[in-house]
């Protein structure tokens, strides 16, 4: 056994029921004074509990999908004005990577600390990695200055995430563990992470389902989604995050949604190349089959089935293709064409079963 793991520095609070005595711990042990809070409009009231017992320098709430650079700048350049010394981003994964985005402009050496409050299971808030869209195109990359310092999650914030998108943005995490089983970075550690983030979600996600007012189901499903974002960080994006991140940009798809449409459709085309990792999944859905069992998974859940549902037009798979085709690491484990990624593409836009 042979491999390097980098594990990234950061703060976690588990805090239920109490996420404003917790950011407010964070922001002294930061020594800050100057705070920025990044909150879209619909979490204006839960980012203003938040952020109660916090010296607020100025509040931003232009949050957009997949952070365009126009807005970004905009942010940027309200916190310049407003002399931020540091960050706190309350909701989900747009509003952490506008967050991240503004950090990016800070000291070379120390940038913007960061403190993220999720309000879905995003994961953006455990990972090192920052995007940004400009037209069609949606470039990412990797920098430790994104990396928020500390994360304060509180299942109880969960309990107004709709269903729906509860169970979209579960899956989203789900996503990330499997991309950790052969990401181009992946290593035991990040497979141990991966799987038992899965066997949280596999569990936390129907309890969420029965019981949408129920904190146990959303606390298990928070756990799974931070593992399943610390293993994806290390191990990098994969097949999966690519094709997502791709079709994201060029038609302006909802990245929760988009992410969980995709997933099965991966996992069926990789796992027949991967034996090891595909009995690891299967474990830890509690299945003998990994693609059955997350299938299985899927219509427990009602989840997203079609990419036509969301905005991509029936032409955009033939314009996708080359773009994925460049964007996919060499190491995935199936071969990828022309024709098998215009086959997952096409049975992904019709919903097709895996």
């Amino acid at each position: 056994m042979r491999f390097t793991h980098e594990t990234l520095p950061q703060r976690v609070v588990f805090a239920p029921g109490d996420a404003p005595a917790a950011v407010a711990g964070e922001v002294a042990r930061l020594g800050v004074r100057r705070v920025m809070v990044i909150a879209a409009p619909a979490e204006s009231a839960l980012a203003d509990a938040v952020s109660a017992e916090v010296p607020v320098a100025v509040r931003h709430d232009e949050v957009v999908m997949h952070v365009p650079v126009e807005v970004a700048e905009r942010a940027r350049a309200a916190a310049a004005g407003a002399r931020a010394d540091a960050l706190l981003c309350v909701g989900g994964g747009s509003t952490t990577g506008l967050a991240k985005a503004v950090a990016m402009t800070g000291s070379p050496k120390a940038g913007l600390p960061i403190i993220a409050v999720p309000t879905t299971y995003a994961g953006s808030e455990a990972t090192n990695v920052w995007g940004l869209t400009q037209g069609e195109t949606k470039t990412t990359g990797v920098d430790d200055l994104v990396l928020p310092r500390s994360i304060v999650y509180d299942a109880s914030l969960m309990l107004t995430l709709p269903v729906e998108m509860s169970v979209a943005s579960g899956l989203n995490a789900m996503a990330h563990c499997v991309d950790s089983m052969w990401g181009p970075r992946a290593d035991p550690i990040d497979q141990a992470l991966a799987a038992e983030g899965i066997h949280a979600l596999s569990r936390g996600l129907p309890a969420v389902v029965a019981d949408p007012a129920g904190i146990e189901g959303r606390e298990q499903t928070l756990y799974g989604a931070y593992l399943a974002a610390v293993a994806f960080a290390s191990a990098g994006s994969g097949m999966h995050h690519k094709i997502c991140h791709v079709l994201g940009g060029m038609f302006n798809l909802p990245h929760a949604q988009t992410h969980a449409v995709v997933l099965p459709h991966v996992l069926a085309f990789n796992a027949p190349h991967a034996p090891g990792a595909e009995r690891r999944i299967a474990r830890a859905l509690g299945t003998p089959r990994a693609p059955e069992g997350l299938a299985d998974l899927y219509a427990a859940l009602h989840a997203p089935a079609a990419l036509k549902d969301y905005g991509m037009p029936e032409d955009g798979i033939a314009r996708a293709v080359a773009p994925i085709r460049a964007a996919i690491p060499a190491g995935n484990p199936a071969p990828v064409t022309e024709e098998n990624l215009t086959a997952l593409l096409r049975a992904a836009w019709e919903g097709a079963k895996s």
